[in-house]
């Protein structure tokens, strides 16, 4: 993938969890909320966005040496960089839509010898900020409630109702770029043959294309039905 043309966007999963920190950033104000991505320049300006929302700060791992790394070097270049810096928790998405292999956020649990949990659909809001975190994790035949011990990391799943809030129009030309820091492969201490294609040991067998359930189509005019179809369909989906 030519991922510096390419048209780059947030990751559904990876959007619920940086919701969820939003959310508890408005309910506490020591919270601090540090997005880290992994991926080529191109992403800054959705970082830039993320920021405008109320992520404090975005750390953005990015270099041509590490093209091609398999989930594992992903794995180890985020761990060497979450490694060095200090945290509560974890948030993440479970999948990514490029891959979906959900390998990465497993393997960084591991690196920092850390509990882990997937598909998780809520969060308690309370017990976030004790010692012991309670989360409900849904699969296709239950809900199980289950209890963390912090810090851990926790992933996320794009069925997780928390939405990612759009960026206000008076904020759209805020200048963030003090508040963004890139990292290379020097930076973190890795040398060429640990990172990219030399480093990777994953081997392709086969490909697909992963197939998501159309959506229905609605179509309204510009009336007071239509208006209030759309009205509906936002409070519903908890976008107002």
């Amino acid at each position: 993938i030519d991922r510096d043309h390419s048209t780059m966007m947030i990751n559904p999963d990876d959007a619920k969890a940086i919701a969820f920190a939003l959310l508890m950033k408005k309910k506490r104000e020591d919270v601090t909320i540090e997005m880290v991505t992994m991926g080529p320049p191109s992403i800054t300006h959705l970082a830039e966005d993320i920021l405008r929302v109320g992520v404090d700060t975005a750390t953005i791992i990015t270099d041509p040496l590490f093209a091609g790394s398999d989930t594992y070097v992903t794995s180890k270049i985020l761990t060497r960089y979450l490694s060095q810096t200090s945290y509560d928790v974890i948030l993440t998405g479970t999948h990514a839509i490029d891959g979906d292999t959900s390998h990465v956020p497993p393997q960084i649990a591991q690196l920092l010898d850390l509990d882990h949990l997937i598909l998780i659909k809520h969060i308690d809001e309370e017990s976030f900020f004790t010692s012991v975190c309670s989360v409900e994790v849904e699969d296709e035949n239950s809900i199980t409630t289950y209890e963390i011990g912090m810090p851990c990391v926790l992933s996320l799943t794009r069925d997780a109702s928390y939405r990612l809030p759009y960026v206000r129009y008076k904020h759209l030309d805020m200048d963030v770029s003090d508040r963004i820091t890139f990292i290379n492969h020097e930076e973190l201490g890795l040398l060429p043959h640990e990172v990219g294609l030399k480093g990777s040991f994953t081997k392709v067998v086969t490909t697909y294309t992963k197939t998501y359930p159309l959506k229905e189509k609605i179509v309204v005019e510009p009336d007071e039905k239509g208006i209030n179809t759309v009205y509906e369909f936002l409070q519903r989906n908890t976008f107002i």
